[in-house]
């Protein structure tokens, strides 16, 4: 296919790998490998034509798998003067929006589960010790986080 950028085949099991990855922490298949190809790709900027080839992805899945990562902003486009296509690019440079957007996901439900716990029987005595454990340990690492994003900003200096 013209549009398929050449990848080795290393690259191509690491883009099935990563996708693997991706769909286990939630996102769909076609948008999995997309954001694996765009990690991946020796090219950051990618075509539709070019990514719908390289994963031999129908124009429907490609369209729709695009749509969603664009969404949820992890995924970009710029466009080039003089050129109608749009160039798809990751936006893994918003890592720092992630991770706090994770650490408020954390304390809602650190804050849920709180709830859950003052809401159980108290004859279970072992469950309800898990759960304020994971109650815990999510607090924790809700205080922690700041200072070690303090500590590695410092590394990188």
């Amino acid at each position: 296919m013209a549009d398929e950028i050449t990848l080795t085949e290393e690259q191509k099991a690491l883009i099935e790998r990563l996708g693997v990855y991706h769909e286990k922490v939630g996102i769909p298949p076609a948008p999995s490998r997309i954001l694996s190809l765009l990690t991946i790709s020796p090219e950051t900027e990618l075509t539709f034509d070019q990514i719908r080839s390289t994963l031999q992805l129908s124009k429907s899945a490609t369209s729709n798998a695009l749509n969603m990562l664009m969404n949820t902003e992890k995924v970009d486009y710029i466009t080039r003067s003089g050129d109608r296509k749009r160039y798809f690019k990751s936006k893994i440079g918003v890592w720092r929006k992630e991770m706090t957007s994770t650490v408020n996901r954390l304390t809602k439900a650190a804050d849920l589960l709180e709830e859950v716990l003052h809401n159980r029987p108290k004859e279970t005595v072992e469950f309800n010790k898990n759960l304020e454990n994971v109650i815990d340990f999510m607090r924790f690492i809700n205080a922690e986080m700041p200072e070690l994003i303090k500590k590695w900003e410092a590394k990188q200096e």
